[in-house]
């Protein structure tokens, strides 16, 4: 039904006949037939391959350790009184923010790396 609003819709707008209309319907439906396995690429495959590399346990792990870092520096666990949901909520955002700055410098490190490495073998 939402191809067919869409094409009614695009045709209105553009004030082409049914026609070009049908056209549009037709490669959206034989677009629509194609399953990623028939190309060969599968989406659900891929996103598993790169959660199981190296790079993203890795990049998990350092943002996990800045994060934890964080609510502990920010003392989380201790007490305090009506102002404690205040100091939670800013203590996760803190971890957060920590978390995300610890894997852009390390992706920054990889980074750095790749090329070093694609500069020595230029010249070799």
């Amino acid at each position: 039904m939402a191809k067919k609003a869409t094409t009614k819709s695009g045709s209105k707008s553009s004030g082409k006949s049914t026609k070009s209309g049908s056209k549009a319907v037709a490669r959206g439906s034989s677009g629509a037939g194609r399953s990623g396995k028939q190309e060969g690429f599968d989406a659900s495959e891929a996103f598993v391959k790169l959660l199981q590399s190296p790079l993203v346990a890795e990049l998990v792990a350092v943002a996990a350790t800045a994060a934890l870092a964080s609510l502990a520096e920010h003392g989380i666990a201790s007490g305090g009184g009506g102002s404690r949901g205040k100091r939670a909520g800013k203590a996760v955002k803190e971890a957060g923010k920590a978390a995300a700055a610890a894997v852009g410098r390390r992706l920054g490190n990889e980074i750095d790396e790749i090329r070093k490495a694609s500069k020595a073998g230029a010249k070799a």
